[in-house]
């Protein structure tokens, strides 16, 4: 590879052969799914190299694509977070995703003002039962369908499942709602987030004008 190669960033020659490698992973992981965490895996490795070292060129990589790089020292996470007014590449969720999105978020606002404990984890029964409570004439997915929503969230390193041992239902299963779903759909009070979640509610049948 030719230092001077175009197809590189200008601060390629000044990384250190052996970092080379471990800087593309962490490109592909915040590109490829927004986030990185540094809680699992060789991803701690990544999160410290990052972290530690290339902070600026990270953040001199992605500002161009409208990208602004978040570290989360307290949850080991690296995030691409998209600038809503000058991103190109904001992903496009489904109006599924989205109510999904939005009865996590809720759920995640709940528990990080009520209890001390970081990880927010609910049962899939839980995350049903909070969607009936915030669209009430909505129905609630299918659980096959519930299943391929939970994967694109995973992809995207919003959420992690768990299966206790002895699961026999799908209710049973817990979802853990990561850091990084929060800042996808940020809302600054719970009055935003009704105001969103309002945008999506049916509109009230019309009344029969005979009656």
């Amino acid at each position: 590879m030719n230092d001077s190669d175009s197809n590189w960033p200008r601060f390629w020659p000044d990384v250190p052969e052996t970092d080379r490698q471990p800087l593309r992973e962490i490109l592909a992981e915040l590109l490829g799914r927004g986030t990185l965490l540094g809680s699992e895996g060789g991803g701690r490795d990544l999160f410290l190299l990052a972290r530690d070292h290339y902070r600026g060129h990270l953040s001199d990589y992605l500002a161009p694509l409208g990208l602004e790089l978040v570290i989360d020292e307290d949850f080991l996470l690296l995030q691409a977070r998209p600038r809503p007014e000058t991103c190109m590449l904001l992903g496009q969720f489904t109006k599924d995703e989205t109510l999904m999105l939005l009865v996590m978020w809720r759920a995640w606002d709940d528990h990080r003002t009520t209890q001390a404990a970081q990880s927010v984890v609910i049962t899939v029964d839980d995350l049903w039962n909070r969607f009936r409570t915030t669209f009430e004439n909505i129905e609630p997915p299918e659980k096959t369908h519930l299943d391929q929503l939970l994967a694109r969230l995973k992809r995207h390193r919003l959420v992690r499942t768990h299966k206790p041992d002895g699961l026999t239902q799908l209710g049973e299963m817990l979802i853990e709602i990561l850091p990084s779903l929060p800042r996808v759909i940020p809302f600054d009070s719970i009055e935003s987030w009704l105001a969103r979640t309002e945008l999506y509610q049916p509109a009230p049948a019309a009344t029969d004008a005979s009656n």
